[in-house]
């Protein structure tokens, strides 16, 4: 007997993906525009909402128990949704912690709270294994992450922590606790300057982060991450999701760029 929700809404990719993982995607009936983990969801399922917007009258038809959204930004979705009669969860997980409760809670749902476990216990070992593996490292860089560059937004809170776990130290951690991107704005981009970032890695959502155009910002040209050609994109895809890829492809990405600048300054 299938249990919990049988007709499904991500809003947002991380929940498809998950979903997928579980082996439980027949549930799902609608997805993210912005999906592109795993790549299938995009032909298998209708693409009913981007993030700050929703086709509410083709979700209505789709005729979903259950709607998963990210966060308040999608509250205005919700509410619609909801004002509909819709049954809407949205989670709104901003931490390394909060985002294993948040799967954990997901599978549970839909009935796969044994197997929800066991991925997650995997995930966490592979998080260990790397943590491991950086406490070893003889100096750590110092990273800047950019979450978008104009204006210059910092990273977001589970970012930070897979930055700490991977064996870096992110350069705004006082940013990293705000849980809105308004907050962790950078209005002077001196302040990046003066703190030297060793590494600089970009992800942003909806564009391409263009390295070459990090060295042709007025000043930058000193930053020790430009100067020695320490400057790298992560497809926000990997990392910017609240959810599977962030644990895994995207503090593995990272790791690897800091054992290799490690290795150099060892």
């Amino acid at each position: 007997m299938r249990i919990g929700p049988q007709r499904i809404v991500c809003l947002t990719e991380e929940t498809t993906e998950w979903l997928y993982l579980l082996g439980e995607e027949a549930r799902i009936v609608g997805i993210s525009g912005y999906t592109v983990r795993p790549r299938r969801a995009r032909e298998e399922k209708p693409k009913v909402s981007a993030f700050l917007s929703a086709k509410i009258d083709k979700i209505l038809t789709l005729q979903p128990d259950a709607v998963f959204g990210f966060s308040d930004l999608q509250a205005d979705i919700a509410a619609a949704l909801i004002r509909a009669g819709v049954q809407v969860t949205v989670f709104n997980q901003r931490s390394v912690d909060e985002i294993v409760s948040v799967l954990y809670q997901i599978a549970a749902m839909v009935g796969q709270a044994e197997q929800g476990l066991a991925c997650l216990a995997a995930i966490r070992a592979e998080l260990d294994a790397i943590a491991e593996r950086a406490s070893r490292f003889k100096r750590r860089p110092r990273v800047y992450f950019e979450e978008w560059d104009g204006p210059h937004i910092s990273a977001i809170r589970w970012v930070s922590e897979l930055i700490t776990i991977a064996g870096g130290d992110d350069i705004f951690p006082e940013l990293a606790v705000m849980p809105l991107g308004k907050d962790r704005i950078i209005a002077d981009a001196s302040t990046i300057i003066e703190r030297a970032p060793d590494i600089i890695i970009g992800s942003l959502c909806g564009k391409k982060f263009r390295t070459d155009n990090v060295a042709a910002r007025p000043g930058w040209q000193d930053v020790p991450a430009v100067r020695h050609a320490q400057v790298f994109e992560i497809k926000s895809a990997d990392i910017l999701q609240p959810g599977p890829a962030a644990l895994t492809d995207g503090v593995a990405q990272l790791h690897r760029c800091f054992a290799q600048w490690e290795a150099q300054h060892a």
